[in-house]
C-alpha cells in the first residue's frame, strides 16, 4: 500500500531563487532536488518551459518545442567560460528577490546571452559535435522555430499576422530572403536552445539519479502567435490567408458572465486523423524527452472543444465541436507505448468527458480549494476521491490555501472549519496540508506556497488579469531542512514515503 502512495511539490522554475532575478536550471533547481529529496518527495511539478512574449504567460509560449531563455543559468554559462562574473553582476536584472521584473529580464538578460553567444562562436563551438547533433536531432522543429523569432525581431516583436503577406504566408522566395537576411540571428536562437537543452538535460538526470520525477505541464493548444501555427498551418482551422476560422476558449459560466476568450487557434482534428495523428505524437514523444510525466491542460477539449468565432469580443458565442476522443489516445499509445499522464479534468465535465478520461485510464485532479460547498455534497471534498487521481491543495491558478481561505464566505469557512478540524485560524495551511495527504488519491501534489505557509502575496496567478502574474519567487533559504524534515514526517504519516 504504502509503496503506491507518492507526494510531490509543484514549484514553477521561475519561482526558485537565484543570483540573477528569475529561477533558472542552475545550482538553486539541484539545490531544491536535494530538498525534495530530504522531503521524501517523489515528483516536482513544474509549469510549461516554453519561451514566453506580452504577458509572461507559460500556457502563451511561441514554441511546442523550444525551451526558455529566460532558463539558461548565467552562473553555468560563467562556468563554461561564455561570460564573466563581472559583466553579469552589472546587468540589472532586478532587484527584489521576491518577484521576477520580467521587463527587465527581456531588456537585460539578452544582451548578455549575445555576449555568451559570441564567445561560443569564437570558440568554435558552432563546429562542437554536440551541437552539431542537438540541431541535427532537433531539425523537425528548430529551423523553423529559429526563423520565426528571427523575422520576427526584424518585425519588432509583432504578432506574424501583422507581418507582410508574402513572409506571413511562408512564400518561397520570402523565405529564402530571410534565411540569407537573418542567418546570424538564427544561429543565436540554434545556441539558446542548445544551452538550454544542455542546462535541462543534466538538471532531469539529476533529479531523476536522486529519485525525484519531473511532472511538466503542457497546453493543449498552441499560441496564434507561435512558430507552430506559422509553419504548420494546415494543422489548424485556418483560412488562406492564415486568419483562423475560430478560436479557443470556454463558454459563460458562474465564475464569467462572457466565458473565457483564450484566441488560440482551434485544430483541423479531420486533418490530423487522415495524417494518423502524426503532430501529436511527434510532440507528445518530445515531451517524455524533457518530462516523466506529462500533465495535459484542458484535457477536456479531447472529448469536445469550444469553438469562437475569429474576432468576436467576448466567447458567449461559441459552439461546442467533437475532439478525437479516444482515438488519438490509441494512436499515442500503439507508437508510444504507456505513457505517464495527469489529465487536468477540472471545470464543467459531462458523463462524454469523464466517460473519456475513464477509458484512457490517466488519473484525473482533485484540488481541494474547490471543495466547501456548505452543501457538503463536492466532488472535490477527499472522501469522495478515487485512488486513481491526483489531489493538489491548489493550481497555479488558484490563491494559495491561507490566501483561498481567508475568501472564503461565512458558511464556507463554517463548513471548511469542520472539516479541516480547525481551531482559530493557525496553521490554515498544515490542515489542508494534511487533508489532501490523507485523501485516497494516489498522488498529492501540494503548492510550495502551502509549505511556507504564504498568502496571496505568493500567488502564481489570478486568470483572466494581467501584470502581476507569474511573478513569485521563493527566497534563498526557505526551503530549509527543517522545514524538509517536517514534510517528510507529515508525508510519512499519510504512507507517501518512508521514515528515512
Amino acid at each position: 500500500m504504502r509503496k503506491n502512495r507518492k507526494a510531490g511539490i509543484l514549484l514553477p522554475i521561475t519561482s526558485l531563487p537565484s543570483r540573477y532575478g528569475i529561477g533558472t536550471l542552475g545550482k538553486e533547481a539541484y539545490a531544491f532536488v536535494d530538498f525534495l529529496k530530504k522531503a521524501g518527495q517523489s515528483y516536482w511539478q513544474i509549469l510549461p518551459v516554453g519561451p514566453t512574449g506580452y504577458g509572461d504567460s507559460p500556457y502563451q509560449s511561441f514554441s511546442t518545442f523550444a525551451g526558455n531563455p529566460y532558463f539558461i543559468d548565467l552562473e553555468l554559462m560563467i562556468e563554461e567560460g561564455l561570460l564573466t562574473k563581472e559583466i553579469c553582476d552589472r546587468a540589472e536584472l532586478g532587484t527584489n528577490p521576491q518577484y521576477v521584473d520580467y521587463e527587465k529580464q527581456y531588456q537585460n538578460r539578452y544582451p548578455l546571452l549575445r555576449l555568451a553567444f559570441q564567445s561560443f562562436t569564437a570558440q568554435g563551438g558552432i563546429r562542437d559535435k554536440a551541437y552539431r547533433s542537438f540541431c541535427e536531432e532537433n531539425a523537425f522543429w528548430l529551423p523553423d522555430y529559429a526563423l520565426y523569432m528571427a523575422v520576427k525581431e526584424t518585425f519588432d516583436g509583432k504578432s506574424f499576422s501583422e507581418w507582410d503577406e508574402d513572409i506571413r504566408l511562408r512564400r518561397e522566395d520570402a523565405l529564402q530572403k530571410y534565411k540569407i537576411a537573418c542567418r546570424e540571428e538564427m544561429d543565436f536562437i540554434y545556441f539558446l536552445q542548445y544551452e538550454f537543452a544542455k542546462q535541462w538535460k543534466q538538471l532531469k538526470a539529476y533529479a531523476n539519479e536522486n529519485g525525484i520525477r519531473i511532472i511538466g505541464d503542457i497546453p493543449i493548444y498552441v499560441a496564434a502567435d507561435s512558430a507552430d501555427t506559422w509553419a504548420n498551418p494546415q494543422l489548424f482551422q485556418l483560412e488562406e490567408d492564415g486568419v483562423p476560422k475560430a478560436v479557443a476558449g470556454c463558454p459563460p459560466d458562474c465564475f464569467s458572465k462572457t466565458g473565457q476568450l483564450w484566441g488560440n487557434p482551434v485544430y483541423d482534428w479531420d486533418y490530423h486523423k487522415q495524417t494518423g495523428f502524426a503532430w501529436w505524437i511527434q510532440r507528445i514523444r518530445y515531451c517524455y524527452q524533457l518530462y516523466d510525466v506529462v500533465r495535459i491542460d484542458h484535457f477536456r477539449g479531447f472529448d469536445a472543444y469550444y469553438a469562437i468565432p475569429y474576432g468576436d469580443p467576448t466567447a458567449e458565442f461559441g459552439t461546442w465541436m467533437p475532439g478525437p476522443g479516444m482515438e488519438l489516445f490509441e494512436a499515442l499509445q500503439k507508437a508510444l507505448g504507456k505513457m505517464d499522464v495527469i489529465a487536468e479534468d477540472l471545470g464543467f465535465l459531462t458523463p462524454s468527458v469523464l466517460k473519456l478520461v475513464r477509458k484512457t485510464g490517466y488519473p484525473g485532479m482533485k484540488v481541494l480549494q474547490f471543495a466547501f460547498d456548505p452543501a457538503g455534497d463536492s466532488t472535490y471534498l477527499p472522501h469522495n476521491y478515487p485512488k486513481n487521481s491526483v489531489v493538489y491543495t491548489g493550481t497555479h491558478d488558484n490563491d494559495t490555501s491561507i490566501g483561498c481561505y481567508k475568501s472564503l464566505s461565512r458558511r464556507e469557512k463554517q463548513f471548511a472549519k469542520a472539516y479541516l478540524g480547525l481551531q482559530g485560524t493557525k496553521n490554515i495551511n498544515w490542515a489542508f496540508i494534511r487533508t489532501a495527504l490523507a485523501s485516497m488519491s494516489d498522488t498529492a501534489i501540494i503548492m510550495m506556497q502551502d509549505y511556507l505557509g504564504l498568502s496571496s502575496e505568493a500567488r502564481i496567478n489570478t486568470p483572466s488579469t494581467l501584470g502581476d502574474n507569474w511573478k513569485w519567487r521563493m527566497l534563498p533559504g526557505q526551503a530549509d531542512e527543517q522545514l524538509a524534515e517536517k514534510i517528510r514526517e507529515t508525508c510519512f504519516v499519510y504512507a507517501r514515503c518512508s521514515k528515512q
